[in-house]
């Protein structure tokens, strides 16, 4: 086989085959310059004729090069889009932004959303809801004030502490050990 005419097209039926022909190991049609015709290698399918089979083998072809041409248009319609976005300043970010923004607000317009909101306001402006407000307002405020008490109580003792003959004698000691 000749490299130089051998055709690289990936989903050519022809892939791998010369201008001189050959016979595709994989579907056992015979190449010839380039027209194929069924080769006697393989058998056909049952009910398969040479003539019918050369005909689907040429229409696959036909459909392999529409999608290669469609593979095409896709791969520059989404060069022009990109570039266009680009031009408007539109990055990935900026698109995933708009997304959330969107879908946040089709969140808060939404049946379930619009019910939950209105059931907590319900509660909210319920009875029990107040009274249990109110009653972990005064507890917190009972805690802090007694946390400062017990906070100002320490701070005398340890006051009262240091001022102490023993504490005295004690920081005495240490000094001397930091001085020896």
């Amino acid at each position: 086989m000749d490299p130089v005419g051998q055709d690289i097209n990936l989903n050519s039926p022809n892939k791998g085959l010369g201008p001189a022909g050959g016979v595709d190991s994989l579907t056992g049609v015979s190449v010839e310059g380039g027209a194929m015709g069924v080769a006697a290698v393989n058998t056909l399918p049952p009910g398969l004729t040479e003539e019918e089979a050369e005909e689907l083998y040429s229409e696959l072809t036909k459909v392999e090069e529409e999608i290669n041409t469609l593979r095409q248009v896709l791969l520059a319609k989404e060069k022009h889009s990109a570039d266009l976005k680009r031009k408007l300043g539109l990055s990935p970010l900026n698109e995933l932004k708009q997304n959330l923004t969107k879908g946040w607000q089709d969140v808060q317009t939404s049946n379930a959303y619009l019910t939950a909101s209105a059931t907590l306001d319900d509660i909210a402006q319920s009875e029990a809801y107040k009274k249990t407000s109110e009653t972990l307002s005064v507890a917190g405020q009972k805690t802090t004030a007694a946390l400062s008490t017990m906070g100002t109580a320490l701070s005398r003792k340890l006051g009262d502490m240091r001022n102490s003959p023993t504490f005295k004698s004690f920081e005495d000691k240490v000094g001397n050990i930091k001085l020896g």
